[in-house]
């Protein structure tokens, strides 16, 4: 099954730290790269390594620029825009879903672009649940 994935800011932080994911993430992950097809982060993603950092939340020895400017350089994975189309869309999500901005708009870039989102998030899961987004648990 083709499943174009988004990859929401603690899969990139595990990726970071080659930290093992669920087995149903990895294996979505290596048929995505099979098919030939980039992994995408959304540009918010950058912001929220930024945050995490600077609260001292971020696990990681290098810096929020180092790691995401390492990250969008690899080969097959593919940095989203954050267009004004798809942060007015996450002003207005359907459903009953909590108000963390990043979280919105890595929702709205989804469903823009109609990517699943791997994230271990209980809320975007939950979100996903609803039937608005569609999203795999890593």
């Amino acid at each position: 099954m083709k499943t174009e994935l988004l990859l929401d800011t603690c899969a990139v932080i595990w990726m970071a730290e080659g930290t093992g994911m669920a087995p149903d993430a990895t294996a979505a992950i290596d048929e995505a790269f099979g098919r030939g097809e980039s992994l995408r982060v959304s540009a918010i993603t950058a912001w929220e390594l930024g945050l995490l950092s600077r609260r001292g939340r971020l696990p990681l020895a290098q810096s929020p620029h180092q790691l995401y400017q390492e990250l969008v350089a690899t080969d097959g994975i593919e940095e989203v825009g954050a267009g004004s189309n798809v942060l007015l869309d996450s002003s207005f999500l359907p459903g009953i879903l909590h108000n963390d901005p990043a979280d919105r708009i890595i929702i709205a870039t989804a469903r823009a672009y109609n990517l699943t989102i791997m994230t271990s998030d209980k809320l975007i899961l939950n979100y996903a649940a609803q039937g608005h987004v569609r999203a795999l648990r890593c």
